[in-house]
């Protein structure tokens, strides 16, 4: 057996040669699209473009004369936009495409999605290189329009975008959330709306405004509806709750910690609230701006990028004029733990780069990317909605300066609650955070909301909401979002980690180990079938 033993002695010295290598395999991401020499224009290319609008008719105007005025740059690119009204729908169908090698040039996405995204072997190009070529990265020498530089992107924003240590995407616009609130009625039950908002008077307001009558009208609007406080996106209350708390959510290796006491405390007093008739979710009674603009709802809880939709006189209402109540709209921040350390969610939609096999192809939709972050694209999609540029450049323009100064002059392209929720988020962009990018970080999210989500609609079910409920709640939870994979590891805290598909240098490990204790088996075998054959003869 000397020779076995002296074969799996050479083998196990060779494994750090096999793991080096291995390795560098997985950490060449960086170099799978290598910028030419220069950009062909001699060539005609056609790229596509995945946009969301919302059904939002200025916004596709915008993205028309983006690409209008981007071929006029460069006549030898043509731009396809494909438009979706929904984020969900463009991850899908690009997780779809990713396995038939049909993925769209670009499109617009969330850094939660790219993270799946770049699980696929060489899908997504890493932008690290481009940003900062002289020739033809941002504000680059070759580039025919004025784009903005790598450093005139607001940083907070940029980095939401960087995954793995590299960039993955561009910030194409941001938003974070708003309070929009029945100032009116607020008044009306003796209470005054504070620059801050705390959760502590939300719940407190929230629960005067059930009062009824004896007829069962409310006392406050005189309807049979009130939902005082309704929240349009419950995974970000519950992520900016933890947050404002110091509490768990997740790591950013992926380490699940949401199942803890802050977490568990929180849904008994979302619980207790709803026994009272205050609160409510977008997902159980409908969006939260109908019913404020019906007089129904004295706190909404929705994007800035929804302001257009709220208050009396919103470009966008969706209720029939004789359900209109006039009201004075107030914005402000979400609740807060501590109102003197306000936290609140920057979220948004990001530009992805897809790898092709050509690289001029690559570079035509890279020249493309930039074009969206110039200043005529980033102010005119900024002022459709309550968004604000993703670069300085844009923000400190003199249009977009005038823009915000115009606040009230009507109620269209310059009303006051879409220009003050905008301002929300330009005054507070350094009290803003994001979460933990990561495969897997996407289910986390949703089971964030979904513990808000079943909480609440157990409560209004009269189901009992105790201890032993909320045990099984988390273990419901994890298993939906599958939270608890087979492939986990135990993290501190009780938390677990998601670890995802495996990077190619640990599968190129794995498949070297295999082949080792293969030749292993050959050679034990072949020493046995050997000294066998000579018993035999002897």
């Amino acid at each position: 057996m000397k020779k076995p033993v002296s074969l799996l002695l050479a083998l196990l010295l060779m494994l750090p040669a096999l793991f080096s290598l291995s390795a560098c395999h997985g950490s060449a991401r960086r170099s799978d699209f290598q910028i030419p020499e220069s950009f062909d224009e001699s060539r005609q290319y056609e790229i596509t473009f995945w946009a969301k609008n919302d059904s939002n008719k200025n916004q596709v105007a915008i993205y028309e004369k983006a690409i209008s005025d981007f071929e006029a740059l460069y006549p030898n690119i043509t731009v396809r936009m494909s438009r979706y009204t929904d984020y969900g729908k463009i991850y899908n169908d690009v997780i779809t495409n990713i396995q038939t090698s049909t993925t769209p040039n670009l499109c617009i996405t969330y850094p939660d999605h790219i993270a799946t995204y770049i699980t696929g072997s060489k899908v997504v190009v890493p932008l690290d290189d481009l940003l900062t070529d002289a020739r033809y990265g941002l504000g680059g020498s070759e580039v025919k329009f004025e784009a903005p530089t790598a450093l005139e992107i607001v940083p907070q924003f940029l980095d939401e975008c960087r995954l793995n240590g590299f960039y993955y995407g561009l910030p194409y616009m941001r938003s974070t959330e708003a309070c929009y609130i029945n100032k009116t009625y607020v008044e009306k039950l003796g209470y005054e709306v504070p620059d801050v908002l705390t959760w502590d008077y939300i719940w407190e307001v929230s629960d005067a405004a059930t009062a009824k009558d004896a007829d069962g009208n409310y006392l406050l609007n005189g309807q049979k509806t009130m939902i005082p406080f309704i929240y349009k996106s419950t995974d970000n209350m519950m992520i900016q709750y933890l947050k404002q708390k110091g509490a768990g959510y997740s790591t950013e290796g992926g380490q699940i910690l949401i199942f803890n006491d802050t977490t568990k405390d929180f849904l008994f007093e979302i619980s207790d609230h709803v026994k009272k008739g205050a609160f409510s979710t977008f997902k159980i009674s409908s969006y939260p701006g109908n019913f404020l603009n019906a007089g129904q709802c004295l706190f909404a809880i929705d994007s800035t990028a929804g302001a257009t939709w709220m208050g009396s006189h919103a470009p966008l209402i969706d209720i029939p004029p004789d359900k209109l109540v006039e009201f004075e709209t107030a914005v402000r921040m979400i609740p807060q733990a501590d109102p003197d350390a306000p936290k609140m969610i920057s979220q948004g939609p990001s530009l992805c780069l897809f790898n092709k096999e050509d690289p001029q192809e690559v570079m035509a939709s890279w020249l493309f990317m930039q074009f969206l972050l110039t200043n005529g694209v980033q102010t005119a999609y900024s002022e459709t909605e309550g968004y604000v540029p993703v670069t300085t450049k844009a923000q400190q323009s003199p249009e977009y300066q005038e823009y915000l100064a115009l606040e009230g002059a009507d109620d269209k392209e310059h009303y006051a609650v879409k220009i003050q929720a905008a301002k929300l988020l330009l005054d507070n962009t350094e009290n803003t955070f994001v979460t933990p990018v990561f495969n897997g970080s996407v289910s986390l999210r949703d089971s964030a909301g979904q513990l808000i989500e079943t909480t609440t609609k157990s409560t209004r079910r009269k189901e009992t909401v105790d201890e032993a409920y909320m045990d099984k709640l988390f273990d419901d939870v994890t298993a939906l979002y599958r939270l608890d994979l087979s492939v986990t590891e135990e993290g501190g805290s009780g938390g677990k980690k998601i670890l995802g598909p495996l990077p190619a240098g640990a599968k190129a490990l794995l498949i070297s180990l295999a082949a080792i204790w293969v030749l292993i088996g050959a050679g034990a075998l072949f020493s046995f079938l050997r000294k066998k054959k000579r018993a035999a003869a002897g």
